[in-house]
């Protein structure tokens, strides 16, 4: 919980503070421990900061262990996402709200551009990795590909063409794994490991889906509740790369395809994101709620969105429990396969892809009142009316470029300067 709480803008700073705590200050895992359960958290679909609080919790005491620092680690930035979500569907029109709102949207564009280039210095150093790059994004922005797709043909390519060149690369990638048997050192039998697993994943399944089960009975298969359970279940399933790639699809089968946000709401989903604590994830509790509240029909409207925020928190996060308990025990296997790390390589090209597409995306929403989809079915880009240009917008982003590159101050700075901006922007009328 003291990591969840202190740490703001995403799983860096997150995992920052959770490596000063764990490693240096508490001493509860070396430093290679502490970095093979990262490999492993990385490696899984899912918040990786969230899943490594989950990981060393099993690792120090077991499945209980993991689910009290999974818990608490998801516990704060609920508390602080609901609370904000709250305020901003009851307070919508107060000036203050609307100015630093204004001024947050420029500056999570700069942020979200650092994220990129710090993933792609990362991940492009092969021309085939970059080549994905460019096809995703064409595929996702020119095309409109579905998301998962990309991911899937991303893994395809990079199974064939991305996998370790040379024995002696594949060699040191093994090399950089250190063999370990969970918790006790002790081997379990190999029909004791398949009990526990099936026992795991049974249970996992059921916490998973039955309360969609429950939902639908209450209130109907068609409700919104059902229909983002279901929605947000999917979205667990291919969130690679941090939490930024998922978003781009969520924002856009949010606003496009079930209504329940505006282009604009998204970016502030993303502002409230980056400025309370928790995984970056928890944007998907925003937009479910404000969803939700949106739908309510005979409901209260807000506790339909409390119950829709509730419900995306819980099959976002449920399948995280998941699969670090059922794959802990042989993270060592599955990261020596070379198919594997092909495969992983070709989605993590896919996803700087995704990454830029969903730069465009926010940039175009940001900085015109209106932008539309142009050319035939199928093909098409998003154009921006000219007459629309926010002015105010462009220089706040110029501004938050120039903090992050340029003077490279904080996440902290960054944000307060945009919402200052924003505020003052608001107050001579310039939005």
């Amino acid at each position: 919980m003291r990591v969840a709480a202190s740490s703001f803008g995403g799983p860096a700073g997150q995992i920052a503070v959770m490596h000063r705590i764990i490693v240096d200050e508490r001493r509860w895992l070396d430093e290679r421990r502490f970095v093979h359960a990262l490999n492993y958290c990385m490696l899984l679909p899912g918040p990786e900061a969230q899943q490594l609080a989950t990981y060393i919790g099993w690792l120090l005491h077991g499945v209980r262990g993991g689910l009290i620092a999974g818990i608490l680690f998801i516990l704060p930035g609920f508390v602080a996402m609901l609370v904000a979500s709250i305020l901003y569907v009851r307070y919508p029109d107060v000036t203050l709200v609307q100015g630093i709102l204004f001024g947050l949207k420029p500056a999570v564009l700069a942020i979200v551009l650092q994220a990129a280039g710090r993933l792609g210095g990362r991940l492009l150093a092969r021309r085939e990795s970059v080549v994905m790059a460019i096809a995703s994004f064409v595929a996702m922005f020119v095309f409109s590909v579905p998301f998962p797709i990309i991911l899937l043909i991303g893994a395809i390519f990079g199974t064939v063409r991305l996998r370790p060149v040379s024995a002696e690369e594949d060699a040191a990638e093994s090399d950089r794994s250190h063999r370990f048997t969970a918790i006790d050192g002790t081997r379990n039998s190999g029909a004791r490991i398949a009990t526990r697993l099936t026992l795991t994943l049974a249970i996992g399944l059921t916490l998973w889906f039955a309360p969609l089960g429950l939902l639908a009975i209450v209130f109907g298969p068609d409700s919104v509740f059902v229909s983002q359970g279901l929605f947000f279940s999917r979205t667990a399933l291919i969130t690679f790369g941090g939490a930024y790639s998922v978003l781009t699809y969520v924002g856009q089968q949010s606003v496009e395809r079930f209504g329940w946000l505006r282009p604009g709401e998204m970016l502030d989903g993303l502002s409230l994101g980056e400025t309370t604590p928790g995984p970056l994830v928890m944007v998907v509790q925003f937009v479910a709620f404000v969803g939700a509240w949106r739908m309510s029909g005979e409901l209260d409207p807000i506790l339909s969105g409390t119950i829709g925020a509730t419900v995306a928190v819980w099959v976002t996060f449920v399948p995280c429990f998941l699969f670090v308990f059922l794959g802990a025990r042989f993270v060592e296997r599955l990261r020596r396969l070379r198919s594997l790390s092909g495969a992983l390589a070709g989605i993590s090209a896919s996803v700087l892809g995704v990454m830029a597409n969903l730069i465009a995306w926010f940039a175009l929403h940001t900085w015109f009142g209106t932008v539309e989809r142009e050319g035939m079915t199928g093909l098409g880009i998003l154009v921006p009316d000219p007459t629309t240009l926010r002015p105010a917008a462009v220089l706040i982003t110029l501004l938050a470029v120039v903090l992050t590159f340029v003077a490279r101050r904080g996440l902290a700075v960054t944000l307060l300067s945009g919402a200052g901006a924003g505020i003052v922007c608001r107050a001579l009328g310039w939005v």
